[in-house]
């Protein structure tokens, strides 16, 4: 974003997740919106692969 790059988000709602459940971020790169998220959905009982 800093860079003039378009900033990438990950949003992840809806079934198989809870009505109530929602994981966001904004970040400058779809590697950095990953690091953010997919530890909250492990946390949540999601896995995924490394």
């Amino acid at each position: 974003m800093a860079e003039r790059r378009k900033p990438w988000t990950f949003v992840a709602s809806g079934a198989p997740l809870r009505d109530d459940i929602l994981v966001r971020t904004d970040a400058a790169s779809v590697e950095q919106c990953l690091e953010a998220c997919l530890p909250r959905l492990r946390e949540l009982g999601f896995s995924f692969p490394e």
